[in-house]
């Protein structure tokens, strides 16, 4: 047989895209169009429906950036189409081609209920089917001209990230508005087409599968009358009928299909536009589900749904109804689709119950999986965290991103720092916006690592991000890919059905141990340096909060728990930790937002402490620790040194002056504390750090130097650090000041100020205080840089085998060596408030208060010592997606701590996240609890949530060993329950002479729930 298959090919392609597409609405009429622009921000149905309409043609300009215009469609369905299928069909002038990422529209009935959404792959809107006839059509249409801010791939500088410089310009042309008849032969045919064709041309050559489709379709051809593509549609389906009609093989992979559609709550677009694109989607999916039986929806982040029921009543009214009927699956129960790494622990946790609760109260359904495709790595707490919500399952598809190496797995067992396995799956589609292309059902196959041990893999389908999710089309596929010959299986299904399928054919999967590292987006530690220090804060002032207002409802007579206002905080926080937030990998209006809601979070948060404290009484100057570790130090307001003070954990003590057993010493650039001497050199590095009390140098080069490197990556600037900035740098070491600011006996500083750059400048106080080996660097920079990162660097004269770098409810080591490509890989990785390096019998720490990205190399001396080396990433100056990214002021403290253990290290991260606050109070209780016994670690102290009166106490093992300890409270105590995250009891915890004996394995989280005497 002679070979005609590009003759064929091409035939079939230029058939579909010039005839049978074109063909498949039959007949049209347009609607009369009217209009009227919103001034400034969104508004309601019932303004814009008083609204004065104008007339408007296709063809015109509309939709200034960000800006909302609705349009009045009036038509008439002619008498002639009765029993015909009729919709309205609109195309707003959409560009390009992701359908999430510019004009969108929402189309009300006159009542004001939402109908349907229209996006530039689903622009149809149901009328009748049949119909009679005659009906009137009216709608109100609210159409966002968001800005394509993807346009240049990534490639140009844009204004258009802020409606304060993206200007008035119109940005669509609105192109069409009709009624229209759908030929739905045509329409089948038109997928027959397309699914037959992709699955013929990735078949392999050989494959005789493949050339019985390539004649198929060119018999099919034959009986297609172009000049009659509908009269003749229905005979060339016929002739396809028989190559649909064959099933899959035997042994083909299944394919679990899960409608979705990822919608980044904040973006390329604010958090308003987010709260529009959830309307407009979840109204697509309600309205699919009407069509489609067999169709089932999973969503995840209940903030969206919180959205959707406080503003779009009907639309909330119709999720609800297509959950009670199995089509609609909450998934993920977390608040949001967080960020992976940089959230801390306490919040991680409460990312988790705060969603899963919102899912039980709301649909009565608990969900049993984290659904996080989208994240830019994992935490190795995660596993652990899952579980203890209630979780059995954990999906993620980023890790496919991978810019070195091949992530082995796709099913497994994932493995955290405490021993807690999850599983766990990878869909080998290789993305969470799959269509059943016959490209993305032979990537799956092809890619799928777990052949011979599993038969199954996941794929998520549906456009995202506004783009409308799952349509007609893509059912339609996987309706003629549910078994047919030469492609994997295609089965639409809930995914607690997957993951329970998959674990029973793969209970011995194979394990993964450790975090899930992204090599790639590794900047997402550094971006948008304000974000991140907005987060921090807020979690440290949310834990001080909670304390002090446990503290004062059972101590103070008719002080009520503030519940709904901390409530409300922490669900800020929580949205504010979503995966395009918190990394810094939004545009400039999500950022600026960002940091005016974080300083209203501090602003209620630093009322209700103050409030609590106050409840407690006034009368003395006392300093309250909020702290899990008692602590020893010197308390400041400003620069000023106030006084020396011992508090205990959870506690407050007064400030009496005691004396420290040193005072500070300053001689010339030398700070002396009788524990470490700290020398500051011309250049305003520090040329020496001794450690008085192990009689050693700390320092193997010079300390704290700042070094600025040129960060222009390869691809997306504010997520990426690719490894080539390492090459060219400079040194700053010529400061234009070096002073001594401080000499009072209980604190020394020098003052180190330059100058750099595009006139950006950098003041640092370095800080010794009496009692403490703590070297604080006290950090203001004006940043007016471009495309450049700044790096602290802490060269340390240990040879260390790796590091230790604090992440959610413990610490994760990785390897200071580069043997491998995976280790190489990790040049840019994230932690929380330290990290830690060390050789056997000495240790030393950075601490920071606000940074999570950093670098940790070693290097061998020519004295054959090594020196290990922790850099932090201070500040970044990406241009793409927001210009403007972290230009301007900066303030945060970062800290040497030398001969410092993993326990010393722990404690004094919390002290440098939790200043001690001094407030006027007579006296206070003592602590709610407190713990005999190291390494047991108090995270969290509350009231429950249920408003019973119960104390609520979050530990954890924080060292990497096993911990035995009793926890002790301040308050008569009537009983003791282990809890599940979201306070449920799980078993009783033995309460014995008014504390309960404690016991825990390395890194394990424990809540108890306490219950008080003579509270009912």
């Amino acid at each position: 047989m002679h070979d005609e298959r590009r003759r064929i090919e091409e035939r079939v392609q230029r058939a579909h895209d010039q005839r049978i597409k074109p063909a498949i609405y039959a007949a049209t009429v347009p609607f009369e169009v009217e209009a009227w622009q919103a001034p400034g921000e969104p508004v309601s149905f019932e303004e814009a429906a008083a609204a004065r309409y104008t007339p408007f043609a296709m063809d015109t300009p509309w939709g200034p950036p960000w800006g909302t215009t609705w349009f009045r469609m009036r038509g008439q369905v002619p008498a002639e189409w009765a029993g015909k299928r009729v919709e309205a069909v609109i195309d707003l002038g959409f560009v390009g081609d992701w359908p999430g990422n510019q004009a969108e529209a929402l189309v009300h009935l006159p009542d004001g209920r939402p109908l349907k959404a229209v996006n530039p792959l689903n622009q149809y809107v149901p009328v009748a089917n049949p119909a009679t006839g005659g009906e009137q059509i009216d709608y109100l249409v609210e159409a966002a001209s968001n800005p394509d801010i993807l346009k240049d791939n990534f490639s140009k500088v844009t204004p258009m990230g802020d409606k304060l410089t993206a200007g008035s310009a119109p940005l669509y042309t609105f192109q069409r508005a009709d009624l229209a008849i759908l030929d739905e032969n045509v329409w089948h045919l038109d997928l027959d087409l397309q699914v037959l064709r992709e699955l013929m041309v990735h078949l392999p050559d050989h494959e005789p599968r493949r050339h019985e489709i390539l004649h198929a379709l060119d018999r099919a051809m034959d009986a297609l009358d172009l000049d009659d593509v509908a009269g003749s549609a229905a005979a060339v389906r016929e002739v396809l009928a028989p190559v649909l009609a064959k099933p899959a093989h035997a042994s083909a992979h299944t394919i679990s299909g899960v409608g979705h559609a990822h919608i980044d709550s904040a973006w390329l677009w604010p958090i308003r536009e987010t709260k529009r694109k959830t309307s407009r989607t979840f109204s697509n999916v309600t309205s699919l589900a009407d069509e489609y039986d067999d169709f089932i929806f999973a969503c995840s982040q209940a903030q969206q749904y919180e959205w959707v029921r406080d503003n779009y009543p009907h639309v909330w009214a119709r999720i609800q109804d297509s959950v009670k009927k199995g089509q609609w699956a909450p998934v993920g129960g977390m608040w949001v689709e967080a960020d992976g790494n940089l959230p801390g622990g306490e919040a991680m946790a409460r990312q988790l119950i705060h969603g899963k609760r919102f899912f039980i109260e709301h649909f009565g359904i608990e969900t049993k999986g984290v659904w996080l495709p989208d994240s830019f790595g994992y935490t190795a707490a995660y596993p652990q965290l899952a579980k203890l919500a209630g979780n059995d399952w954990f999906l993620t598809q980023k890790i496919s991103w991978n810019q070195t190496n091949k992530f082995p797995h796709h099913t497994f067992w994932w493995e955290g720092i405490d021993g807690t396995r999850i599983f766990t799956h990878f869909p080998p589609v290789d993305t969470y916006n799959a269509r059943f292309s016959g490209e993305e059902m032979d990537r799956a196959v092809r890619n799928y690592s777990e052949k011979g041990g599993g038969r199954r893999s996941l794929a998520p389908f549906g456009w995202g991000d506004g783009g409308g999710g799952p349509t007609r089309e893509i059912m339609e596929r996987a309706r003629r890919l549910a078994d047919l010959e030469g492609s994997p299986k295609v089965v639409v299904e809930h995914p607690d059905d997957f993951f329970a399928q998959a674990r029973a054919e793969y209970p011995d999967a194979p394990v993964w141990v450790g975090e899930l590292y992204l090599e790639l987006h590794r900047a997402t530690y550094t971006s948008q340096a304000r974000t991140k220090q907005g987060n921090r804060r807020s979690e440290h002032k949310l834990r001080e909060a909670e304390l002090w207002a446990t503290t004062a409802a059972l101590h103070a007579p008719g002080y009520a728990y503030p519940y709904e206002k901390l409530d409300r905080l922490w669900k800020t926080v929580l949205l504010h930790q979503f995966h395009d937030i918190l990394p810094g990998s939004s545009i400039a209006w999500v950022h600026r937002e960002a940091e005016a809601e974080y300083a209203r979070v501090a602003e209620e948060l630093e009322a209700l402490t103050a409030e609590a404290v106050a409840a407690l009484g006034a009368g003395g100057t006392r300093a309250f620790n909020t702290s899990p570790f008692d602590r020893a130090e010197v308390v400041r307001a400003g620069d000023q040194a106030l006084a020396y003070v011992e508090v205990p954990a959870n506690g407050s003590a007064e400030l009496t002056g005691a004396e420290p057993a040193r005072p500070v010493g300053v001689s010339g650039r030398t700070l002396d504390n009788g524990l470490v001497r700290v020398e500051v050199a011309e250049d305003g590095t520090l040329s020496s750090v001794f450690d008085l009390r192990a009689g050693r140098e700390v320092l193997g080069d010079k300390g704290n130097l700042l070094r600025l490197h040129t960060d222009l990556p390869n691809y997306w600037d504010a997520w990426d650090i690719d490894s080539h900035y390492k090459n060219r740098y400079t040194d700053l070491l010529e400061p234009t000041s070096v002073e001594v600011v401080s000499e009072d006996p209980l604190l020394g500083a020098i003052r180190v100020t330059r100058a750099f750059g595009k006139g950006s400048t950098i003041t640092q106080t370095i800080t010794l205080r009496a009692g403490s080996p703590r070297i604080d660097f006290e950090t203001d920079i004006d940043w007016h840089e471009a495309e450049k990162i700044l790096k602290a660097a802490f060269p340390v004269d240990v040879r260390a085998a790796h590091s230790s770098a604090e992440i959610q409810f413990g610490h994760i080591q990785r390897p200071t060596h580069t043997n491998t490509s995976w280790e190489a890989a990790r040049f840019e990785v994230s932690g929380h408030r330290w990290v830690h390096v060390g050789e056997p019998g000495y240790g030393v720490a950075v601490l920071n208060d606000s940074t999570y990205g950093h670098d940790v190399s070693r290097t061998v001396r020519e004295d054959g010592g090594t020196t290990t080396t922790v850099r932090l990433s201070l500040v970044r100056a990406p241009r793409i997606p927001d210009p403007e990214a972290d230009q301007g002021t900066h303030r945060f403290t970062y800290s040497l701590l030398p001969g410092a253990s993993i326990e010393e290290t722990v404690a004094e991260g919390y002290s440098l996240n939790l200043p001690l606050r001094v407030a006027d109070a007579a006296g206070a209780p003592e602590p709610v609890v407190s713990v005999d016994g190291q390494g047991v670690t108090v995270e969290a102290v509350k009231l429950a949530d249920d408003g019973s009166g119960d104390v609520v106490v979050r530990l954890y093992e924080s060292g990497g060993g096993r911990a035995s300890g009793v926890l002790r409270t301040g308050f008569p105590l009537a009983g003791a329950q282990i809890t599940d995250l979201l306070e449920r009891p799980l078993e009783t915890a033995p309460v014995e002479d008014d504390g309960v004996a404690v016991q825990l394995r390395p890194f394990q989280v424990l809540t108890l729930r306490l219950s008080r005497a003579g509270v009912s």
